[in-house]
């Protein structure tokens, strides 16, 4: 059944599993916020296909990820941090937009189908993943990677490499993640580095 939620309008796209560090300041978006955690509940990051993030519209793609609220802190200049983990997809079937501002949306969710085909062959994007995770920093503190899981690897590539955000969004909305990572190898070319060439760091890029 549809649901309806708050929506976030970003120049981001994130992926089920993903995290998302972000400083929040706008009234709409503060009392947002303390109504996710008061209830429990998340809201919808949406890509921004048209407009700014803060202060005015935004036009957004219909395909986002649901984001649940695991921390938050009290910054200075009366700014609200948090940390969100992404959970499930879902399409917008409708929006409204609420007196204050906030933009809320009629979603259905989608379903992570099974890859259609084995994903083979994603050890170098496994292996890249390795080395640029840890340059996230407390981001990605307490996480336990999921090196040896094709579709965790290729969300976190897809979020953290700056590639072009409609592919990004192309990604995202592909509900087959073999699909994914071919379209992510389109994008990025990957060589594993051959056994023993006593090279350190990840495979070459390119």
């Amino acid at each position: 059944m549809p649901d309806l939620i708050p929506l976030f309008p970003l120049n981001t796209v994130l992926f089920p599993g993903g995290r998302l560090s972000l400083r929040i300041f706008e009234p709409r978006y503060v009392d947002m916020v303390r109504h996710c955690m008061r209830e429990s509940t998340g809201f919808g990051v949406v890509l921004i296909r048209e407009g700014v993030e803060a202060g005015g519209p935004a036009e957004t793609f219909d395909v986002g990820t649901l984001a649940r609220i695991v921390d938050f802190d009290q910054l200075d200049r009366g700014l609200l941090g948090i940390t969100a983990v992404g959970e499930r997809r879902f399409h917008v079937v409708g929006r409204e937009v609420q007196k204050d501002g906030l933009n809320t949306g009629t979603v259905e969710w989608l379903v992570e189908r099974e890859a259609a085909v084995p994903m083979a062959d994603f050890a170098p994007y496994a292996q890249l993943l390795e080395h640029l995770l840890p340059e996230l920093g407390a981001l990605y503190a307490g996480v336990t990677p999921r090196f040896d899981d094709a579709r965790w690897v290729v969300s976190r590539l897809i979020e953290m490499l700056p590639l072009p955000l409609p592919d990004k969004q192309l990604c995202l909305a592909l509900d087959d993640p073999a699909k994914r990572l071919d379209l992510l190898r389109s994008i990025v070319k990957i060589t594993a580095r051959p056994p023993g060439s006593g090279e350190s760091g990840p495979a070459s890029l390119s």
